[in-house]
Order: C-alpha cells, then sequence, then structure tokens
C-alpha cells in the first residue's frame, strides 16, 4: 500500500498479516469525498490494522490522529509506519509530541474512554472487521458518546451485507460510495449537512 497523495505521497505503509486494508484507490476516494475537511483536522482511526486512514490524513494535512487497534500486531505496524515517515516530514512541519497517538485498546472501549477524557474528533474513520454487526454497534456507540465534533465526519467502510441505518442517535447518514463490494458511508451530525 501506498499514500496516494499529500506530503508523503508515495511513501509504502506496510500492513500486518491477517487484515483486509482499505484498497489505495478506495482511500483516494475517501480522501477526495472529504475535501477540504481534513486539512487541520482531529482525526480518530478505529480499527486501524496498519493506520493507512490516518496516516493518509496526516499526509494530507490533518492536525492529529489518535490510532486504535486490538492487535499486537497492528499496534506494532502502525508505530513502525509513523517512525518511517518522521524523516519525511518537511522542514516547517515536525511529528510533534501529542501529534500521533497509537493505542492498544479494543475499539469501543476506546470510544467510551476518549468520551470521559473529553476528546473530541474532526473525522473518524472506521474499518472494522466484516460480516458481525460491527458497524452497526460502533456507530451507535459513537452516536451515544457524541466525540464528533459539530461540524466532524464519521466515515465507514463496510460490506454490501452489512447494512447501516440512515440515522443512529444524532448521526445521520450522508452519503454512500460503492467500490465494487465495500461500501463506504458518511456520517454527521444532522444540523451540519
Amino acid at each position: 500500500m501506498r499514500i496516494t497523495s499529500g506530503i508523503f505521497k508515495s511513501r509504502i505503509v506496510k500492513a500486518p498479516g491477517a487484515i483486509r486494508p482499505t484498497l489505495d484507490n478506495v482511500r483516494k476516494a475517501i480522501f477526495d469525498i472529504l475535501g477540504g475537511a481534513v486539512e487541520g483536522a482531529k482525526a480518530l482511526d478505529l480499527f486501524a490494522g496498519s493506520g493507512a486512514l490516518g496516516l493518509e490524513a496526516l499526509s494530507r494535512g490533518a492536525a492529529s490522529c489518535a490510532f486504535v487497534d486490538n492487535s499486537r500486531a497492528s499496534v506494532k505496524a502502525i508505530k513502525e509506519n509513523i517512525e518511517a515517515l518522521v524523516p519525511h516530514f518537511h522542514e516547517s512541519v515536525e511529528l510533534q509530541p501529542g501529534r500521533t497517538e497509537v493505542i492498544f485498546s479494543d475499539s469501543q472501549a476506546a470510544i467510551q474512554k476518549l468520551a470521559g477524557g473529553g476528546a473530541r474528533f474532526d473525522i473518524i474513520f472506521m474499518d472494522p472487521p466484516y460480516y458481525k454487526e460491527i458497524a452497526k454497534k460502533t456507530l451507535s456507540l459513537l452516536a451515544g458518546c457524541d466525540i464528533l465534533s459539530e461540524t466532524g465526519v464519521a466515515v465507514i467502510e463496510h460490506s454490501k451485507h452489512d447494512l447501516l441505518p440512515d440515522s443512529s442517535g444524532g448521526l445521520k447518514l450522508f452519503r454512500t460510495a460503492r467500490y465494487g463490494d465495500t461500501l463506504v458511508s458518511f456520517y454527521c451530525k444532522g444540523q451540519t449537512r
């Protein structure tokens, strides 16, 4: 996998075994849809795997990204991918402490902990395992914990067989894009789109 645009463009992202990484063309399409919303955003990459979505966000100008995964192999890969990119930051951009955070945790437990600490994010990426209703459960928890900023966007990659609701709590579906058997659903707070 490679980062598709921004200051890390073409840099390789290594993925641990036994994950289903977001394909480069799907990742590029997600960020084309998000457009300028990425610049300066505080991002959260749940079920992060290799960290490719969060790293792409940082490459495209996100202010920070927290990566969450419950696999030791994924956490190790994310940390290695971040370290590999440090030399490629422009001189005017430093990988400052706090700009990235890697959290070894179940994503649902992490959401509750982040909410308890008052965290808010402008973009939340979710790429959970397919076919287990995890996307729907995590969306519901996101809505209940209210960690998405008022103008934020939650981006959920899921199987076409894992249908998500038009709304969940205060979150409303405003766009769905299909890439083969994969759907990407975009949610925001009802009053913001």
